[in-house]
């Protein structure tokens, strides 16, 4: 039911709409303002016609619902939001998860679906869910994908005033068996690593160089250009990322997040060797000729173009099999580089910027255990130093 208030010369009309999961009642708003010239009267005659017809509006918009089903909205939401929106590798990750979504919910009208089916939906992947290509058992963070992909439908369609509530609304996801521990690397293994590599091409010495002395994600090493490169300052910037999905092949995309966007400086020893492989680089460039592509890229293949982000991966694997050296991926390398500085005591908010994460909180969600370990050592240099302090008294009574 539509009701209209006065405020000076404007009059405010107000909608109830129901209410939602948590019984809030879900109003909407629309304010008129009166031509100039029109007569008091007037203006309160078509006040109440406005708000008829806002109140038609409304109601127009909930039952839009009533014959679509998820499936056919979802489909909607690929072509009016993600593909305008979302980088292409988030597209087509969303795109992969539909095989699993239709089947289950995507005959269902969008206004039905409700939170008991996305809970049934969540426990069927938990139980039976497998990964099509190995046939293992999804992780947890794959389910989240998952409810992820169905939460930002669903809220397209509150944006476009086609429902009033998101049933995946902090649906909590169980967690299944052990939680994997993350890999990464020790200082012992680390010193192992880069004496063999030098024995590696000097193209992948300088790639797992820099991925263990930046913590750069894949993506945003394989994107540095020279240009990125300030050789008097020591310091690298991180401006682009490159990628690959079947749809667009290899592209040049945005950073992850704003903050992702980001620079830091890095010691001689590093920069020696990037001299070393700019040097290696050029000889390249005169030795292909007009075959070269030159695309100031860092990382390349033969011929200058930028390299398949799957390169790196597979060179490594073959290359830790080679000498019997414990494989642990690309990703790992930055996940070592983050708790290397932790432990060092480097506090939160400076390992938040190092990594280029959107905020402190992503860290700490995390490298919880690393700060927790780190905050220990912490309270053990406390506990020491007033044991210290405790002894000493007793000895100056004595």
């Amino acid at each position: 039911m539509a009701s209209v208030s006065k405020k000076g010369r404007s009059f405010s009309i107000r909608v109830s709409c129901g209410y939602d999961i948590r019984g809030k009642q879900i109003v909407k708003y629309r304010t008129f303002r009166p031509p100039e010239g029109m007569s008091e009267k007037q203006a309160q005659k078509e006040a109440n016609r406005q708000a008829v017809l806002f109140e038609e509006e409304c109601k127009i918009g909930h039952c839009q619902t009533g014959s679509i089903k998820f499936e056919a909205f979802a489909e909607q939401w690929f072509k009016e939001y993600a593909k305008l929106e979302l980088r292409p590798t988030t597209y087509e990750r969303m795109r992969k998860l539909t095989a699993r979504v239709y089947p289950a919910i995507g005959h269902l009208k969008l206004d039905k679906i409700s939170r008991r089916d996305i809970k049934l939906f969540i426990n069927d992947l938990a139980l039976n869910g497998r990964n099509f290509k190995t046939g293992e058992p999804l992780s947890r963070k794959t389910i989240i994908h998952h409810v992820s992909f169905i939460s930002d439908v669903f809220s397209y369609a509150i944006d476009m005033d086609m429902l009033t509530y998101n049933p995946c609304e902090k649906m909590k996801i169980p967690h299944i068996g052990e939680e994997k521990e993350r890999e990464i690397y020790s200082p012992e293994e680390f010193d192992q690593l880069f004496e063999l590599l030098q024995q590696a091409p000097l193209k992948y010495r300088v790639f797992f160089t820099l991925a263990v002395f930046t913590g750069f994600r894949r993506g945003e090493l394989l994107g540095l250009e020279w240009k990125d490169i300030l050789w008097e300052e020591n310091v690298i910037s991180v401006r682009r990322t490159s990628a690959y999905t079947g749809a667009e092949g290899q592209y040049t995309g945005k950073t992850k997040t704003k903050r992702s966007q980001r620079c830091n400086r890095y010691p001689d020893e590093l920069f020696e060797l990037l001299k070393e492989y700019k040097v290696w680089q050029d000889e390249e460039r005169e030795r292909q000729g007009e075959k070269w592509v030159d695309t100031d890229r860092l990382f390349t293949k033969w011929d200058g173009r930028p390299m398949n982000p799957q390169t790196p991966y597979g060179w490594y694997k073959e290359f830790c099999q080679k000498h019997d050296f414990r494989f642990c991926n690309i990703h790992s390398m930055r996940h070592s580089h983050a708790s290397i500085l932790i432990a060092a005591g480097v506090d939160v908010a400076t390992v938040s910027a190092d990594l280029g994460h959107s905020n402190c909180n992503t860290t700490l969600g995390i490298y919880t255990h690393e700060f927790a370990m780190q905050k220990a050592r912490t309270s053990d240099i406390i506990g020491q130093a007033i044991n210290f302090q405790i002894k000493k008294e007793q000895r100056d009574c004595l």
